[in-house]
């Protein structure tokens, strides 16, 4: 298990967690800023304000807080300021990939008890100007806390600590832990290590934009659809995640395939075929009839070409554009990496 406990500079994050330590037994502390040293000796250019932006950070993030969850008698409490939502998507769907439960509370004292936290912290004792430039830090960061609020507020559990010691703000944690009621609803399994299949079904509006989803457990929008299961035929999964994903009832005979993908594994990520499949458009009443699986998606969107590129990584794009391209002369294309690939028929020419 993981507890995550976010918030703003100054927040008291830190101080929480280590007396959260005495309260949830066999529990660890693990501050991701120890990351920092190791990452700014390899990366020099990148500033102390930086770091979450890479992404060496949030995977080493992930990886050491899973490592640390398999050793751990008890729960992995991480004490770290997550303030965009597409890295919180890809550090807590990285755990949740491992099926390690993550429970996610932010502190959230007023704006006022903040900065004068800030205008009083003594990160550094004895360096005065080490410790104003961190306050400054603090400072600056502040805007960026207030704006993430509102998705926070609605992903975690709010906790104003602002009158509160830093073992009051850790017995109210653990209650909130043991209780469950600061787990993430995210659904998310990849067990195994070998490809996979996975089918995707495309479908379209009026204006022939295509529907894209959000994941709530990886940074980029994706297309409906999933890994096909053991046995499953792979329209039958096509259907299934559909109906699982967006609440639409579609039949098999409905489905077209317009592509096959090979994807490649990166990292963690598992390769395998992706079949890209037309489901066809939907009606005004079938619009209004979808429903997204709360904590997995968590949003939809008929996009454009145009915008698709901007929501999609370049690989899932390049696979988007060939199979609508497959749509509109109705050819099958058969793709590695989302590029064409030669066929046999095409080398015999």
């Amino acid at each position: 298990m993981i507890v995550w406990v976010n918030g703003a500079f100054g927040a008291g994050k830190t101080s929480a967690c280590r007396e959260l330590v005495g309260l949830l037994p066999g529990s660890v502390l693990f501050d991701p800023d120890t990351l920092g040293p190791v990452l700014r000796a390899a990366r020099p250019d990148h500033g102390p304000g930086e770091l979450q932006d890479s992404p060496a950070w949030r995977h080493l993030a992930a990886e050491t807080a899973a490592a640390l969850a398999a050793e751990a008698d008890g729960p992995v409490l991480v004490p770290a300021t997550l303030l965009r939502q597409e890295h919180r998507d890809e550090v807590f769907g990285s755990l949740a990939g491992r099926g390690i439960p993550v429970h996610h509370v932010v502190l959230d004292p007023v704006e006022t008890i903040l900065r004068a936290r800030i205008a009083t912290r003594e990160d550094v004792p004895g360096d005065p100007e080490a410790t104003a430039r961190l306050r400054r830090r603090a400072r600056e960061a502040l805007p960026a806390y207030l704006t993430a609020r509102g998705w926070l507020a609605g992903d975690a559990r709010m906790v104003d600590n602002g009158v509160l010691t830093p073992r009051q703000t850790a017995e109210r944690i653990a209650d909130l832990v043991r209780g469950g009621a600061a787990r993430c609803p995210i659904v998310r399994s990849e067990g195994g290590a070998g490809d996979t299949v996975a089918a995707a079904v495309l479908l379209f509006d009026d204006r022939d934009r295509v529907l894209l989803v959000d994941p709530a457990y990886k940074p980029h929008w994706e297309f409906p659809g999933g890994v096909v299961e053991c046995g499953e035929a792979p329209t039958a999964a096509g259907v299934r995640e559909v109906a699982e994903e967006l609440g639409l009832r579609l039949h098999p005979e409905e489905l077209r395939l317009l592509a096959v993908d090979w994807e490649p594994g990166a990292g963690r990520g598992r390769g395998g075929l992706r079949l890209v499949y037309d489901g066809g458009r939907l009606g005004p009443s079938q619009v209004l009839r979808l429903r997204l699986p709360a904590g997995e998606l968590r949003d939809w969107h008929f996009a454009t070409l145009r915008e698709a590129a901007e929501m999609l990584p370049a690989g899932r794009m390049r696979r988007l554009a060939a199979a609508l391209e497959a749509r509109a002369v109705g050819e099958l294309r058969y793709l590695e990496g989302g590029r064409p690939a030669a066929t046999g028929a095409a080398s015999a020419r």
